[in-house]
């Protein structure tokens, strides 16, 4: 009887072991899927001449942007189906230029980097001894 119960045990844990190796697999799959995904999207998304500069979300399908095309600033509404020039901006106009920043730094930033910068930004853990 006990022979049994073993060899059923001795199964499910072989099991148990398939479906992890299965699932990782899996991830590592996405993984570099996704980095693979992103880079064609990164090459097909490079301007020299236009760029989005910010975008606000209105409601359902509708947005307002300021694209950068050459060096004029252009205020937009985008619709489900039509784009609409609002107004065209100067340099001057504008508040904030952190996009030029965003725009010198390296593009090749890693995914530690980017998880040390978010774990600064989370609240920390208190003691529970406190």
């Amino acid at each position: 009887m006990s022979s049994i119960l073993l060899a059923g045990s001795l199964e499910s844990f072989i099991q148990l072991l398939g479906a992890l190796v299965i699932f990782v697999f899996v991830i590592v799959l996405v993984y570099f899927t996704t980095k693979w995904m992103g880079g064609i999207q990164k090459k097909r998304s490079y301007n020299k001449n236009l760029r989005i500069i910010e975008t606000i979300g209105l409601g359902n399908n509708k947005m307002v942007s300021i694209v950068e095309a050459g060096e004029v600033y252009l205020v937009v509404a985008i619709g489900k189906e039509e784009v609409h020039l609002l107004a065209q901006l100067t340099r001057d106009q504008l508040k904030d230029f952190s996009f030029e920043q965003t725009e010198n730094k390296s593009s090749t930033e890693s995914f530690a980097e980017i998880m040390e910068k978010l774990k600064d930004k989370l609240p920390k853990k208190q003691d529970r001894n406190e």
